[in-house]
């Protein structure tokens, strides 16, 4: 089993989704694709006059950001990704977190301060997942999910991502971007440990974005993913090709 989560920075990028497309096309068996969006809806956001504000590459959710996460992630985004993935005879499904209630969250208490409506995952309906697989399907997932209470939550793709990977127990997480990986002094940095993706946070060498996703990474293998792939489209082809590619990261 394989999770592939896809950078949003490269959902508008037409060429990119066609070439992701045909390297789906030809996996052996389907992954779930997560997505984020988080450029897009930041473009949206400032289309209609509201600011957008982060923490630890976290985006801020008050009500109003909340709904135009939600045209952004589950409109614009996952519309985008899936016409690819259709177009290249891939049966993908376009949904989020709160369709069949795939992803149950709770709010996200953060050092930071209050982020809004922002959630961390608590649960995944892994069933419901595999029996779209095992229909065919590609599940597409937009990281909006079902609070406990009822309510719409922003989630981070990539805390998504590491969730439905640890509750498939899935063999493979791969987190796709448009670097080649994790950088140490412009050196790509080829296999890392929970303990040092920390040491790098610290020194200052992985910030911003990056952060949710090595910290994400690092859960994953803690809740039993065998490695997460941290890479780019190349990466990626070269991953599916059996050659080292990206930044894996791995237990301990």
């Amino acid at each position: 089993m394989l999770v592939i989560k896809v950078s949003g920075n490269e959902l508008d990028n037409a060429h990119f989704l066609e070439e992701l497309a045909k390297v789906i096309a030809h996996f052996p068996r389907y992954p779930v694709v997560v997505h984020g969006g988080g450029k897009g809806t930041s473009a949206l956001a400032a289309r209609l006059g509201v600011r957008s504000r982060f923490v630890d590459g976290l985006r801020v959710t008050d009500e109003e950001t909340l709904d135009v996460v939600v045209m952004g992630l589950v409109g614009t985004a996952s519309t985008r990704l899936v016409l690819a993935l259709v177009n290249a005879g891939v049966p993908a499904l376009g949904m989020s977190g709160v369709d069949a209630g795939l992803i149950t969250v709770e709010k996200l208490v953060h050092a930071g301060g209050d982020l809004g409506w922002v959630g961390k995952p608590v649960a995944v309906n892994a069933g419901r997942l595999d029996a779209l697989l095992n229909a065919g399907f590609v599940p597409c997932l937009a990281p909006v999910s079902l609070g406990a209470d009822g309510r719409l939550y922003n989630v981070n793709a990539d805390h998504v991502a590491q969730a439905v990977a640890a509750a498939l127990e899935a063999e493979a997480l791969v987190f796709l971007t448009n670097v080649p990986g994790v950088l140490a002094d412009g050196e790509l940095c080829a296999q890392l440990t929970p303990a040092e993706v920390e040491q790098l946070i610290q020194q200052g060498t992985i910030t911003d974005g990056m952060i949710p996703k090595v910290r994400s990474a690092c859960r994953a293998v803690g809740a039993g993913v065998r490695v997460v792939v941290i890479t780019d489209l190349a990466g990626l082809r070269a991953w599916a090709r059996g050659e080292p590619a990206g930044t894996r990261v791995v237990a301990e």
